[in-house]
């Protein structure tokens, strides 16, 4: 399958929402606004949130197209000012790893798409992003996948392994599948 790879704005807005509403809100509702600050107020309109953040640039994505157009999935990506909720934080904090210039923080597939590279066409192209931004340190908290069976819950930021394949190593573990893992992208 051939994907194009555009990144969350304005414009793209109506084709991300789309996505979002046939998946039933992606993870209950979340509209994949749990790594930012706005998820601490709690019973807010999470939709009007994340469209609040892609129309300001508070909100980045490299969102993921099919051939006609129809988005697919996506990978959040942005500064740890950006996106300052860390899974398993109280071992991250415990001995935290140097403060990243960017955090990948949520990889999603509809559930149609999932296993067929669409995870991977959104980091990657979130990566060619974080390049075109001027690069730096980027960190991912991720599950492993090796020899088990993961629910899918559990991989809203992809699996460590796709990370490994695209050049980032692990750094610490953080809980019982759980790891950091960082890579340097050179700006382009």
């Amino acid at each position: 399958m051939s994907w194009t790879v555009r990144s969350l704005e304005p414009a793209t807005w109506p084709l991300f929402a789309e996505l979002v509403e046939r998946n039933n809100g992606v993870y209950g509702g979340c509209w994949c606004i749990g790594w930012h600050l706005e998820r601490a107020k709690q019973g807010g309109d999470y939709r009007a949130m994340k469209e609040e953040g892609v129309r300001t640039g508070r909100a980045h994505a490299a969102l993921v197209l099919d051939p006609a157009g129809v988005a697919q999935g996506w990978c959040q990506y942005g500064p740890p000012d950006e996106l300052p909720g860390i899974k398993f934080r109280r071992e991250y904090l415990n001995d935290a790893p140097p403060v990243p210039d960017w955090r990948i923080a949520c990889v999603f597939v509809d559930r149609r798409s999932r296993g067929r590279g669409v995870a991977r066409a959104g980091v990657e192209g979130a990566l060619e992003r974080i390049a075109q931004a001027g690069g730096g340190l980027v960190e991912v908290i991720s599950e492993t996948t090796a020899d088990r069976e993961a629910q899918g819950r559990f991989l809203f930021s992809g699996t460590a392994e796709l990370f490994e394949d695209l050049g980032f190593t692990r750094v610490r573990q953080v809980g019982k599948h759980a790891w950091i893992l960082g890579r340097t992208v050179e700006p382009a």
